[in-house]
This record gives structure tokens, C-alpha cells and sequence, in this order.
């Protein structure tokens, strides 16, 4: 029998970020659902249910780099939330990424560590990302940046 992943990850796998967070998902043990939102967008009603579900405004979900924000003026306050949700449904892109959704909440994970602050089970081991930054120490345990 086959249990029903109780994580999912709005994922690009272009992104780096995005990849690091669903790899420090697998670093939990958990096998996550993975939706490549822009090959199967969520859908306005998923949007806002997601938006709620983390607690912030719709602008703070659109992502500006490599998308047709500039051009299609979307820094424009005229803009409804609804505008934008039609604008995010029309260009997937425009989300921006990953969003990370288990039991104990929602969250757009950037950076990648903010995944730990809702992943039910420990890191199992070591985590380097991908840029050379350890996350994880050989325990598992979550290493403090210092500034």
C-alpha cells in the first residue's frame, strides 16, 4: 500500500532554490508530491487558497526576474488582487517559487531553510546547498549562519 504524500512542492526545476528546498525535503525522509507548476499551473482558486494559507498578499507571491512583469506593468498599484491572480493564471511564471505545502503550514520557501520550519520529520543527515552554503551539520542538526 501506498501512502499519500503529506507534502507538496510547487517546483521549478530550473531554479536553484527551488531545488534545494525539495532537496532538503528528501534530506527529511519524506518523499514529497511534486507539481512543476509551470507545466500544470495550480489554477486561480488553488492560488488563493495557497496565498491564504500563507498569509500574504497576492503581490508578494509574483516573482519579477526572468518574467514578463516589467512589460505587462504589473508594479502598477491600479492592479486588483484579482487582476493579478488572472495575470499569475495567465503566465505561470509570475509565481514565484517554491511554495512548500505539509501538515504544519504553508510557505514560499526563500530561502531554501524556511522549508525546515515546516517539515514534520528531522533532516537525516548533512545538507550542502547548491551554491556551497551548509545548511545541515553531519547530525542533522540546522547550522546558524553568522553575520
Amino acid at each position: 500500500m501506498q501512502s499519500v504524500p503529506s507534502i507538496t512542492i510547487f517546483h521549478n526545476p530550473n531554479c536553484g532554490t527551488s531545488r534545494n528546498t525539495l532537496a532538503l525535503i528528501r534530506n527529511s525522509g519524506d518523499e514529497p508530491e511534486v507539481i512543476e507548476y509551470l507545466k500544470t499551473p495550480p489554477g486561480k482558486p488553488k492560488l488563493q487558497t495557497l496565498i491564504q494559507a500563507m498569509g500574504i498578499p497576492v503581490r508578494a507571491l509574483l516573482r519579477k526576474k526572468g518574467t514578463p512583469y516589467d512589460e505587462l506593468g504589473l508594479a502598477d498599484p491600479k492592479w486588483t488582487d484579482e487582476q493579478l491572480l488572472d495575470f499569475m493564471v495567465e503566465h505561470p511564471i509570475l509565481m514565484n517559487r517554491p511554495i512548500v505545502v505539509t501538515p504544519l503550514g504553508t510557505r514560499l520557501c526563500r530561502p531554501s531553510e524556511v522549508v525546515l520550519d515546516i517539515l514534520p520529520s528531522p533532516q537525516k543527515g548533512p545538507f550542502t546547498k547548491e551554491d556551497g552554503e551548509v545548511v545541515i551539520d553531519a547530525q542533522g542538526r540546522r547550522v546558524s549562519r553568522t553575520a
